[in-house]
């Protein structure tokens, strides 16, 4: 394990509590030896859990599109930036180059980040352990919508396995390395 993904948001007008778990991630990443990997964003949680890696003396690589550099919207004090031409190459981009995935709270863009994961985890195209942090019961709904997907076979009983769920930073970085190993044998397409 070498990179981990940090899905989170970018907005600023949020609980402290959802900052000081960020830069708690990005710091017991940088403890571990592990490079943080996200969007390159320069406020929000983006920011928080980059400073938190970089200020433990890890390395953090942001991927963001060229609109989002030409708009100033980057950290400008990561290790590296690597400059895409979408948002979907993005995506493809960071998980290519992580070995597992941490989602923090966020809006529609860290939610089409985590489902994004997990449907690919589900075909068999990331088998990387994906580690959703819920702060302060922040994802309690969208964990019961999934459990109900799971319920109404929608999805198989062993979907939901893909995910692990964390309520704090420490407890999060620790499962990445207690997540066993997705099993690609429940990836059919056959009905439920």
């Amino acid at each position: 394990m070498k990179n981990i993904a940090v899905y989170c948001a970018s907005s600023t007008k949020i609980k402290p509590i959802y900052f000081e778990v960020a830069y708690e991630v990005g710091k017991r990443l940088a403890e571990h030896g592990l490079g943080l990997v996200n969007g390159a964003g320069n406020m929000g949680l983006m920011q928080a859990s980059s400073d938190g890696c970089l200020e433990a003396g890890g390395r953090v690589t942001g991927v963001i599109p060229q609109f989002m550099v030409d708009q100033n919207w980057h950290h400008t004090g990561l290790t590296e930036l690597i400059v895409t031409d979408s948002m979907h190459t993005r995506k493809k981009k960071i998980a290519d180059i992580t070995d597992g995935a941490i989602v923090l709270p966020g809006g529609c863009g860290t939610f089409d980040e985590l489902f994004e994961i997990i449907t690919w985890k589900q075909l068999g195209l990331y088998l990387n352990p994906i580690i959703i942090v819920n702060v302060d019961g922040y994802f309690n709904e969208l964990l019961a919508l999934l459990q109900k997907a799971i319920d109404e076979n929608f999805m198989r009983p062993q979907h939901g396995d893909i995910w692990r769920v964390a309520t704090t930073a420490e407890e999060a970085v620790e499962m990445l390395f207690t997540t066993p190993q997705w099993d690609t044998s429940v990836r059919r397409f056959a009905a439920i």
